[in-house]
C-alpha cells in the first residue's frame, strides 16, 4: 500500500473493483476535506454507486441521497441528482490542475453548489481549472478507478463498498 504521511488527512477507499488511496488537500480547500471527512465519518458514501462515468474523462459518485445502495431513497434513475442534508459549500477554486487521479467536488452551475458528490479524473482534463473545487489526489489505486463500468447513466454500476479516513482504521 502507498506510505500514509498524513492519516488524517487520507481516504482509504474500498470500490467494487478494489482499493483506492486518496490523499486529501486541506490547505488548498478546507471547507470540501472537512465535508468530504465528515460524510466519510458518518458512513454515507458506503454503497453509493459511481453514477456518471465517462471514458478518457472522469467517474463520478457521491450522491448520498439517491445514489446509496440500500438507503431508502435508493433511485438509480435519480442518482446524482442528491446530495447531503449539510449545507451546499462555498467554492474553493485553486490553480491546482484536474490531472489524472485528481479528486475534484461536483457541482451545478452556480459555483457554490458543492454538497456531497465528488469526481476522479481519468486524464488530465485542463478545462475544469479554477472551476471546480479540488481537495484530493489518488495516490495509489487509478488502475482500479480505470476499470469502474463507464455510462451515463451507468447500468448495472460499481459502487464505494466503504469509504473510511485512515486515521480511523485500526492498524
Amino acid at each position: 500500500m502507498a506510505e500514509i504521511k498524513d492519516p488524517e488527512n487520507t481516504i482509504i477507499m474500498e470500490t467494487t473493483k478494489g482499493k483506492v488511496v486518496i490523499s486529501l488537500m486541506p490547505d488548498l480547500a478546507p471547507g470540501h476535506v472537512e465535508r468530504i471527512k465528515e460524510l466519510t465519518r458518518e458512513g454515507q458514501y458506503d454503497g453509493v454507486v459511481f453514477h456518471r462515468v465517462i471514458a478518457d474523462f472522469m467517474a463520478q459518485t457521491g450522491d448520498v441521497k439517491f445514489g446509496k445502495k440500500g438507503g431508502e431513497s435508493f433511485n438509480p434513475g435519480r442518482a446524482g441528482m442528491g446530495g447531503s442534508d449539510k449545507p451546499d459549500l462555498k467554492a474553493e477554486f485553486s490553480a491546482v490542475p484536474h490531472v489524472r487521479g485528481t479528486c475534484s467536488m461536483a457541482r451545478s452551475q452556480s459555483p457554490n453548489s458543492a454538497n456531497s458528490q465528488f469526481f476522479i479524473c481519468f486524464t488530465d482534463a485542463p478545462w475544469l481549472n479554477k472551476q471546480y473545487s479540488v481537495w484530493g489526489q489518488v495516490i495509489e489505486g487509478m488502475d482500479i478507478i480505470d476499470q469502474i463500468k463507464k455510462g451515463e447513466p451507468v447500468s448495472d454500476p460499481d459502487s464505494i463498498v466503504s469509504m473510511k479516513v485512515a486515521a480511523d482504521i485500526a492498524a
